[in-house]
């Protein structure tokens, strides 16, 4: 099974980025699907999570109502959407499904 992140980069603040998580040799369409992130004094904190059938979103509640999870399960993909974007947003995001994760992909936020 392997979860690979891509779209993280350097962006200005208030400014979006597009995380992609493409999986390979994985129940997908079974599966709920969750970002992760870092945060002080946790390797990993929930940023946002999507259920088996898309139906069900949730939040961490500093990202609600900028971030937006979704998927497409014809390519086995979920995705992040991240608007009006912030210093503190800045961190490694990794994605997760049942018991695996991805490598994690790197977001700056910067002038």
């Amino acid at each position: 099974v392997q979860l690979v992140e891509s779209g993280g980069g350097l962006v200005q603040p208030g400014g979006t980025l597009r995380l992609s998580c493409v999986t390979s040799e994985f129940a997908f369409t079974s599966s709920g699907l969750r970002w992760y992130r870092p945060l002080p004094g946790q390797e990993r904190a929930w940023v946002a999570t999507i259920s088996e059938d898309g139906a069900i979103t949730n939040y961490q509640r500093s990202v609600a109502c900028r971030f937006t999870i979704s998927r497409d399960d014809d390519k086995s993909t979920f995705v992040l959407d991240m608007h009006n974007l912030t210093p503190d947003d800045a961190a490694v995001y990794s994605c997760n499904a049942q018991t695996y994760w991805g490598q994690g992909t790197l977001v700056i936020v910067s002038p």
